[in-house]
């Protein structure tokens, strides 16, 4: 009687942890906040680290350019949350590409954008392939997420699995997207961007990663 009494907890932790998602881990940091050590970009010139931010721009004259910092690393199946801060007096635009890729020779990338501008924050746009929004969400529930920055920062969620893609500011998801399109990759770089024409900064923080097997992905939402 007591061998089998004592089985019983040994049951329960096996059937709690199988119960697990094979996905559930620790988020990885993709910014040390010192160096650009696993990025790639014009660190000359263009991109800058300040207070453990990553920053691009300028109050005194607008970008010459698109400009993109980009992972080395390739990544499919994930949820990205970064935290993003945009001072500016004109031109005002960025946005977080992923499942993208360089243009060879060319600063350009293609792929996924996950905007950052007035009225399309949150909205999923496709950098150099079909050049259109794919979807926006209202611009009152933009407003309302946007109206919980913390001095002026805003968390950026990105979750990627599968075709559907989920974008949410600030805890508030915002679009939840379905790929129509079977042809489009499902895997390439994250790159921060910086507009052409913004005239100001933007800052880019605490950005961090949780990946997922292929198998986690699940599919079978509608586009906004």
């Amino acid at each position: 009687m007591l061998r089998s009494f004592l089985r019983v907890p040994v049951i329960a932790v096996t059937l709690t942890m199988s119960a697990l998602p094979a996905w559930a881990a620790d988020p990885t940091l993709l910014f040390d906040g010192k160096t650009f050590a696993g990025w790639n970009g014009d660190t000359k010139d263009i991109w800058r680290i300040e207070n453990g931010e990553i920053v691009a721009g300028s109050p005194d004259k607008p970008a010459a350019r698109n400009e993109f910092l980009a992972t080395d690393k390739e990544f499919e199946n994930f949820e990205l949350k970064l935290e993003y801060k945009m001072d500016c007096t004109g031109g005002c635009n960025a946005g977080v590409q992923f499942r993208s890729q360089r243009i060879p020779n060319d600063h350009e990338v293609i792929g996924y954008q996950a905007d950052i501008a007035p009225g399309i924050t949150a909205g999923l746009y496709d950098e150099s392939r079909r050049r259109r929004m794919l979807a926006v969400p209202p611009k009152d529930e933009q407003a309302k997420a946007l109206a919980l920055a913390m001095e002026g920062w805003n968390q950026y969620t990105i979750r990627a699995e599968g075709r559907r893609i989920r974008l949410s500011i600030n805890g508030i998801e915002l679009l939840d997207y379905t790929e129509p399109d079977e042809t489009i990759p499902l895997r390439g770089i994250i790159a921060l961007q910086i507009h052409g024409g913004l005239k100001g900064t933007i800052r880019y923080r605490n950005l961090r990663i949780t990946e997922m097997p292929a198998g986690a992905a699940q599919d079978g939402a509608s586009a906004l």
